[in-house]
């Protein structure tokens, strides 16, 4: 059984189809990344699992627990954490404040406590900027904030909305490299990313999403090889 299982999902906006038959599955340990132009539905697909927007078609199950009808606190008490695309901090909060609020489904002090020290080893420029308001962190520091308040949930299942999105070349690495010690610490990864290249190399499958229908789904070097994907989403370079 799969951790994470999506099965025929349809979503929309009003009349508007964003999501047309999604099936995709998410093992345990494994971190996958979805890929696709703007627009293709990546977001969607998120928003969805997380409850944000209901599917009008189709299953999510989480560890075999049915997802879809579930209101998004309780998905996250279930085990997946979110962390969206924009970062969406809360701006005139502080960085301890945002944290303290990403731990809101739980109730054991000492570990929320043991937990914001960990997103802090983590995260060391938060330690540095804990009372600062988030709105005056910059790019990359809100980025770092977004994750480790999604990672305050202690979620089995991280899910991921362009971590790199407006990041320098020296943050995505940094960014990277943290979703690999997140995932080598334990925790699942569901990854939307626009660097395609940078995603499936840290990646052990994907998903190649095209007007919301899945075009392409392998292993991620599989994926890396396929000359249809390079040319579409990697620059054409092998």
């Amino acid at each position: 059984m799969a951790m994470l299982e999506l099965q025929d999902v349809d979503a929309q906006y009003g009349r508007i189809r964003a999501l047309s038959g999604v099936s995709l599955t998410v093992e345990e340990g494994e971190i996958v990344t979805l890929i696709g132009a703007n627009g293709a539905g990546k977001t969607t697909t998120l928003r969805t699992i997380s409850g944000l927007l209901r599917p009008v078609r189709g299953s999510i199950r989480f560890e075999g627990r049915e997802l879809t009808k579930r209101p998004p606190d309780d998905i996250v008490r279930q085990g997946l954490g979110h962390s969206p695309e924009g970062r969406r901090v809360f701006a005139r909060m502080s960085v301890r404040e945002n944290l303290e609020l990403g731990a809101f489904t739980r109730s054991s002090r000492t570990e929320i406590a043991e937990d914001l020290e960990r997103s802090l080893v983590t995260f060391p420029r938060l330690r540095e900027r804990l009372t600062q308001k988030a709105g005056t962190l910059s790019g990359g520091e809100q980025q770092m904030l977004a994750i480790a308040r999604a990672l305050m949930s202690r979620p089995r299942l991280l899910m991921l909305d362009e971590p790199s999105l407006g990041l320098s070349p020296i943050l995505v690495q940094t960014i990277f490299g943290v979703i690999r010690d997140i995932n080598a610490r334990g925790t699942t990864v569901l990854l939307i990313e626009q660097n395609a290249r940078q995603a499936l190399s840290i990646a052990r499958r994907g998903y190649v999403l095209e007007v919301g229908k899945i075009a392409f789904a392998d292993t991620a070097a599989n994926l890396m090889a396929s000359e249809a994907v390079r040319a579409a989403y990697l620059g054409g370079a092998a």
